[in-house]
């Protein structure tokens, strides 16, 4: 039965451990799970990369308007004058042609002198040319007025006019860049222009772009420098319009179709043409779902670890709560055992002082008596110092030629007297052909005494004590066994636990340090052996010390 102070100690502990561990890690845990389910709720891990494409479109949408208007300004600043005769203006627009294959033409408008236009010699065409120059003159010389009024503004340099057409392999986009020259004055309408070439802008300016976009990461944490494959970015240029995706203009490496995550309309200089960028092979909200899902496991084996880590606290500490109580029992328990051989010893020595016994033989039983009840001290105080020995690893073994069956009866000499004392009828079957072996005498016979003395104090109806010592093969086997109380079949494997007591009564009601199992077994292990126990409850014990007689050549300790 535990006691009401043991039980207390654990009530505390458990009380400990609830207030002081378990209800702040509880709490912490809930509010991680319920923080993770309101981001789970609210799409609040898609909207963050929502928000950082949206960043990154912004940029990209920036970076090509800025190519488009930097392209544009190097054109414009190596335009002819307008004292240039129109030979040496054409001369120049072949340079500019020659130096910027993404422009398809050039434009020099003057509305007292005309309209100059060069184009690709690679796309050179009369009948394009004379398309163009119509155009533009018409255009220019209704419209050119405003638009020079319009450039002259500091806030808009450049007109842009692009849009989508026909071309002779299906759609095509062109933008043209309008620019006026602050050295003519405002009412005098001098415009140039130059516009894109649609093919160009297809294969290599928006790809070349993209790709330098989609090269980016979205997060600049080391830690997440290399996504997954399935999380680098893709993006695509294409009409702004409801059926644009389905003829995009140019797209990055990686684009496999689909519709972007998220998109932008671009301006300025590619109005009517949008850009949109997702993910190669996810989508954000599956990334966010599988953060929900990993969130939620980590959650799960934190829990998991902190419930194990807490029935292990609980049980170590509940261990050494048992261990405490079965030392404080030891304690007892061996000043018990001390007192009664050390009470024999000083009655029978204090009865012989006083000179009360007369009879010779009466005499030499007293003596015989103190000397058997020193050896049982002794051997009981040896007991407690190999078991201090052992604990702290100091514990060495003397290994010497012996005889096995000589050992073993003089043992059970020296305990005779007990063993008829206590009325137990004693068996032996002694092998005299016992080969010798190298063993520690002082040990094995400690490992018999410790036996026997188990055999003696457990057996309270039918006493009777046997001992076998027997050759089997190349193993010699000691055998000591009792028709006493058992041992339940549960409890067999502890019993050579330090300081371990069965439940029984009996065990309890004796007096006893609990070290002689373990100390037997510690023994048999030291010379190479093993020791085993069949036992049946209410029909007594055998342990058997089974022992190699191919001992090794060494005087080691353990």
């Amino acid at each position: 039965m535990k006691s009401r102070r043991e039980v207390n100690t654990r009530f505390r502990l458990v009380l400990t451990l609830g207030l002081a561990v378990v209800l702040p890690a509880l709490t912490l845990i809930y509010v991680n799970f319920e923080h993770v389910k309101s981001i789970q709720r609210g799409k609040k891990f898609e909207a963050l990369i929502h928000r950082d494409f949206q960043y990154l479109l912004s940029n990209s949408a920036q970076k090509i308007s800025g190519k488009a208007n930097e392209l544009t300004e190097q054109a414009k600043d190596a335009f002819p004058s307008e004292a240039d005769s129109d030979d040496e203006k054409r001369r120049k627009f072949d340079l500019i042609l020659a130096k910027s294959p993404w422009f398809s033409h050039v434009v020099f408008f003057d509305a007292k002198k005309g309209v100059v236009i060069q184009q690709q010699r690679a796309q050179a065409s009369e009948k394009e040319l004379a398309g163009l120059e119509k155009m533009y003159s018409g255009w220019f010389s209704l419209d050119g007025p405003h638009l020079v009024e319009q450039l002259c503004k500091p806030s808009k340099p450049i007109f842009w006019y692009g849009g989508e057409s026909d071309g002779p392999n299906g759609p095509i986009y062109s933008t043209t860049a309008i620019f006026a020259f602050p050295q003519f004055a405002k009412d005098r309408t001098v415009l140039g222009a130059v516009s894109f070439d649609p093919n160009y802008l297809k294969q290599t300016f928006f790809p070349q772009l993209l790709n330098e976009s989609t090269s980016q990461k979205l997060s600049e944490d080391p830690q997440e420098a290399n996504e997954p494959a399935d999380q680098r970015l893709a993006m695509v240029v294409y009409p702004a319009d409801a059926s644009g995706l389905d003829r995009p203009l140019a797209r990055s490496t990686g684009w496999n179709g689909g519709k972007p995550e998220v998109s932008l309309n671009l301006d300025n200089a590619f109005r009517g043409l949008a850009i949109g960028i997702k993910f190669q092979g996810t989508t954000a909200q599956a990334i966010a779902h599988r953060w929900v899902v990993q969130s939620f496991l980590i959650l799960g084996v934190l829990s998991v670890l902190m419930i194990g880590g807490l029935v292990l606290t609980y049980r170590s500490v509940n261990k050494q709560v048992a261990l405490a109580r079965l030392k404080s029992d030891f304690v007892s328990n061996v000043s018990h055992e001390l007192r009664t051989p050390l009470a024999l010893i000083r009655l029978y020595a204090e009865t012989l002082e006083l000179g009360r016994i007369t009879k010779d033989d009466k005499k030499n039983e007293y003596y015989s008596i103190i000397r058997k009840e020193s050896e049982r001290l002794t051997a009981l105080i040896n007991n407690i110092l190999d078991f201090s020995r052992i604990e702290a690893g100091r514990k060495e073994y003397d290994f010497r030629e012996t005889d096995l069956a000589e050992l073993v009866r003089n043992t059970l000499d020296s305990y005779r007297f007990q063993i008829e004392q206590q009325g137990f009828a004693l068996e032996e079957q002694i092998d005299p052909e016992i080969p010798k072996m190298k063993v520690d005498r002082e040990a094995i016979a400690r490992a018999l005494v410790n036996l026997v003395n188990n055999a003696l104090k457990y057996s309270d109806s039918e006493k009777f004590l046997g001992i076998r010592l027997y050759r089997d093969n190349a193993v010699l086997k000691l055998e000591v066994s009792d028709r006493g109380i058992g041992i339940e079949r549960h409890e067999q494997s502890r019993i050579f636990e330090k300081f371990y007591r069965t439940c029984d009564p009996l065990v309890h009601n004796t007096k006893g340090s609990g070290l002689g199992l373990s100390l037997v077994r510690h023994i048999t292990l030291a010379h190479g052996g093993e020791v085993e126990v069949e036992s049946t409850p209410g029909r007594g014990s055998k342990f058997t010390l089974s022992l190699p007689l191919a001992q090794p050549d060494t005087a080691g300790g353990i």
